[in-house]
C-alpha cells in the first residue's frame, strides 16, 4: 500500500493492479471511494487494459490465432506492477510485458499509471508505450467506484449525476446473456443533463455512452450540492455502473468498449480499439475533484 497526502486529501494505492483504494478527507476522515466489500463488489477502482468490457467468448483473433482475454483485461489485479517514480505529490506504477502476458496478448508494451495529488484534485494518468516492432492494438480506461450515499443518514435516491452539457445521448444496451453490446439503446437523461440515481438503475447492467458531448460529470446531492467531479477530456466513451441496490456508483472513463454481438473477433476490427506504432507512446488522463465544500 502506498500513499499520497496533503492538507485536504489522503490517497492510498495498492501495488496489486496499481489500484486506487482510498480517497479520504483529512479533516473529517470522510471516505469517498467504495471500500470493496467482497459480498457486493470486491474492487475499488480497477485499471482497465488492454481491453474494455467483455470479448466474445473471452477470446479474440490476431494474425489468424485465437487468444484468451479476461473481462476488462489483465492489468486489474495484476501483481507485477512496480514503482518507477515517486515524490511527495505523485507516484508512478509500471507494468511491462513478459512471457506470461505474451501468451494472452502477443505485443510488447509498457503501461504506466501515475497518480498526482494537487490540492483537492487527484489526476490519474495512463501512458502506453509500444516496445514491439509491430502495431499495438489496445484499449484503456478507469473504473473508480464512489461511495453513494456518503453518509448513513442519506439515501441513494438523494443523489444524481449532472453532466456539463445538455445531452441527447442514449445508453447502449448489453445482451445480458453474453455480456456483449447490441445496437439497442435507451434514454436515461432527465432535465437535459441529469441522471437520477435509483437502486434499479443498473438492473440491465452498465449505462454505456459512445457520443456524449460532455467531458465533465459531477456526483451531486439534491440539497447539499456537489460531492465530486470527474473530468475525462481524453476519453471518448463513458460507463456508469453499480451492482443493483449497492451503495456506490462507478464513473468510468473509457477508450474502448465491449465487443458487439456481431463481432468477427479480429482485434484490429474491434470497436473503439486504439493503435500505436512501434516506439510510440500514448497518454490519457482523467481527474477526480473532491469538492471543497465537502472538506471544510
Amino acid at each position: 500500500m502506498y500513499s499520497l497526502k496533503n492538507d485536504l486529501l489522503n490517497i492510498h494505492i495498492k501495488s496489486k493492479g496499481a489500484e486506487l483504494s482510498n480517497i479520504t478527507s483529512v479533516k473529517h476522515e470522510t471516505e469517498f471511494l467504495w471500500q470493496a466489500d467482497p459480498n457486493i463488489w470486491g474492487s475499488h477502482a480497477p485499471n482497465l487494459f488492454p481491453i474494455i468490457g467483455s470479448m466474445k467468448d473471452d477470446t479474440y483473433i490476431y494474425n489468424g490465432k485465437t487468444y484468451n482475454m479476461p473481462k476488462h483485461g489483465f492489468a486489474r489485479h495484476n501483481e507485477k506492477f512496480t514503482i518507477t517514480k515517486q515524490s511527495d505529490s505523485s507516484i508512478t506504477f509500471s507494468l511491462v510485458s513478459d512471457d506470461e502476458l505474451y501468451t494472452l496478448y502477443p505485443f510488447k508494451f509498457k503501461l504506466e499509471i501515475t497518480y498526482v495529488l494537487s490540492k483537492n484534485i487527484l489526476t490519474v494518468n495512463h501512458t502506453v508505450t509500444n516496445l514491439d516492432e509491430k502495431t499495438l492494438y489496445f484499449s484503456l480506461g478507469g473504473h473508480p467506484a464512489f461511495n453513494c450515499p456518503i453518509s448513513d443518514d442519506e439515501d441513494y435516491t438523494n443523489y444524481y449525476l449532472e453532466f456539463a452539457k445538455t445531452e441527447n445521448s442514449q445508453s447502449y444496451l448489453l445482451n445480458m446473456d453474453i455480456g456483449l453490446l447490441t445496437e439497442q439503446t435507451k434514454p436515461v437523461f432527465t432535465d437535459g443533463n441529469k441522471i437520477n440515481l435509483r437502486p434499479d438503475l443498473f438492473i440491465e447492467d452498465a449505462l454505456i455512452f459512445k457520443d456524449l458531448k460532455s467531458r465533465i460529470v459531477s456526483l451531486k446531492h439534491k440539497t447539499k450540492g456537489n460531492l465530486l467531479t470527474v473530468k475525462f477530456e481524453d476519453f471518448k466513451q463513458l460507463g456508469i455502473w453499480a451492482k443493483p441496490n449497492a451503495p456506490y456508483v462507478c464513473i468510468e472513463p473509457w477508450l474502448g468498449i465491449a465487443d458487439n454481438e456481431t463481432t468477427d473477433q479480429k482485434i484490429e476490427n474491434k470497436e473503439g480499439i486504439l493503435t500505436l506504432e512501434s516506439g510510440d507512446n500514448f497518454s490519457a488522463a482523467y481527474h477526480i475533484e473532491i469538492e471543497k465544500t465537502r472538506l471544510v
